[in-house]
């Protein structure tokens, strides 16, 4: 016969081991638990934040963040912030609050980027570029990396290097409408070459009474771009650089020359009734809408004009040139350019995702998704025509973020609002000439 009070004590003695072992597995999966848990969070990825103005980019970026995501765990966040006026005062904001994300791009001039590097804010990317032989170096145009390289002995105080990645190139030239030259008689696949050529188109215009070239001088800079194309091709680069200088006056016949090219145009008929006071979204438009026969606009135009009118019919060419002396020079370079915060704690990982996004076959991605010229060299030959008509032009690029010494902002204010006076009438070439210099003077004497 079983005795009870052994039944109770041998339950008692299995409730108790079953109690262990559910203590033992407890224990076991909380451990496995909590190292899962720190194995997941050594594992975890940073995740970029790229601030940016570029609204024509913004899904192409997004699918870019997407594949760069897949591929290796990393998030990328593209941030939108327009107009360009916006974005410029956000990004100066963050700066003065140390609130820069990860990567971001300035707009502005030569000398804003050196505050922003002379500041701690932005991170010298030459280590990096000149890795494996130099390979991510090598892979851009010699011309979108000067815009972002502070060579020895550069005016701005700033160390030698290259503070940026180009993630695309410009070049700002003329267009043509090639149906509109049809209706003037002329040969579509001959634009004008001279000075002299381009002016009696105008008359050709004037006398047809439609319009001539559109640009959006309201915003001065363009008239500034424009004017030095012509300086340099007039007297050359080392004469317009001993002008910024102070070494040469503004009131110097070569300069008077420049000056008077405007007015001739003007009395010429080639250029659009208002064209001062235009900005260039307008000027886009009128051109895409073939109510204009030139415009003066760069390589971005492409990708707008698609959108605007997928049938345009138009060429690219060279501003006509005035003298033999001196090649016709443009503006080019890197279009738009993207730094790394020094300060940002992910500045590693945000160093690779640059090296991806501008390798060749990100680059050709976003040329084909957004028509803009790719900064990757090997990524040209994969580009459409009229983009191809742009970058051939980049052997004659230059641009004042390369020059080393840049013009006091009052003296390039009163030399482009000069000009705006000189197209209106309101001024004499010789009269915006010598109010030029009389700013100049000014400006000098406050650094004695």
């Amino acid at each position: 016969m079983v005795n009870p009070e052994q039944i109770l004590n041998s339950n008692f003695q299995n409730s108790k081991f079953s109690y262990w072992i559910l203590f033992v597995i407890c224990v076991l999966v909380m451990g496995i638990f909590v190292i899962g848990c720190s194995t997941q969070k050594t594992e975890s990825k940073a995740t970029i934040t790229i601030w940016h103005w570029m609204t024509d980019r913004q899904p192409a970026f997004l699918e870019l963040a997407r594949r760069y995501e897949a591929k290796t765990g990393v998030k990328v966040n593209f941030e939108l912030y327009a107009p360009s006026d916006a974005y410029a005062q956000k990004v100066r904001a963050a700066c003065q609050g140390n609130t820069l994300p990860d990567i971001f791009g300035i707009l502005g001039e030569k000398r804003d980027f050196a505050s922003f590097v002379k500041a701690g804010y932005i991170l010298d990317l030459t280590p990096y570029m000149e890795e494996d032989s130099g390979l991510w170096k090598n892979s851009f145009f010699s011309e979108a990396l000067s815009v972002n390289e502070f060579p020895e002995g550069n005016s701005y105080g700033v160390k030698p290097g290259i503070y940026a990645a180009p993630i695309d190139v410009m070049t700002i030239q003329m267009l043509y409408n090639k149906d509109l030259f049809r209706q003037l008689g002329l040969d579509p696949n001959r634009p004008p070459q001279t000075f002299g050529e381009f002016l009696e188109i105008g008359k050709k215009i004037k006398a047809a009474e439609i319009q001539g070239l559109v640009s959006g001088w309201g915003e001065m800079w363009m008239i500034d771009c424009l004017a030095n194309n012509y300086a340099f091709n007039l007297m050359g680069k080392d004469k317009v650089l001993a002008t910024i200088r102070g070494e040469v006056p503004y009131t110097d016949p070569d300069w008077i020359r420049v000056f008077r090219l405007f007015k001739e145009m003007q009395e010429s008929g080639v250029l659009y009734n208002g064209i001062v006071t235009m900005i260039n979204k307008t000027a886009e438009q009128l051109f895409a809408n073939e109510k204009a026969v030139f415009a003066f606009n760069g390589s971005w135009c492409v990708n707008v004009y698609k959108g605007m009118n997928p049938n345009l019919n138009y060429g690219v060419m060279l501003p006509p040139k005035v003298s033999e002396n001196f090649p016709m020079s443009i503006w080019g370079g890197a279009g738009s350019s993207f730094m790394v915060n020094a300060k940002s704690k992910n500045k590693e990982e945000a160093v690779k995702f640059l090296k991806w996004l501008t390798d060749k076959d990100q680059q050709a991605y976003l040329a084909e998704a957004t028509n803009n010229l790719p900064a990757n060299k090997e990524s040209v030959r994969e580009i459409p025509e009229v983009l191809s008509q742009f970058a051939s032009a980049m052997r004659f690029a230059t641009h004042p973020n390369v020059w080393g010494i840049s013009e006091f902002s009052a003296v390039i204010e009163a030399f482009d609002k000069g000009i705006q006076s000189i197209i209106i009438g309101e001024k004499t070439p010789e009269q915006v000439a010598q109010e030029v210099q009389k700013i100049k003077e000014r400006e000098l004497a406050k650094r004695k």
